[in-house]
């Protein structure tokens, strides 16, 4: 190969997504708690204070490890 030559590309491999463990917990959580059918108020409250004690507790196990 001389000078002249150019050099060939070398082999483009994509990236790997990574999520964090906080937006992966989100998604799941937010599977979860959507549901196609209509519910009550309080069960929309009672999945709202669900998700909130979760992620807390999450947050919280984060930090402690």
């Amino acid at each position: 190969m001389s000078s002249a030559e150019p050099v060939p590309p070398s082999v483009l491999r994509p990236r790997d997504v990574k999520a964090s463990v906080l937006a992966a917990f989100q998604l799941v959580e937010d599977a979860r708690y959507s549901g196609t059918g209509r519910r009550s108020r309080r069960d929309r409250h009672r999945a709202a204070a669900e998700r909130t004690v979760a992620s807390r507790r999450l947050a919280r196990d984060l930090r402690a490890g």
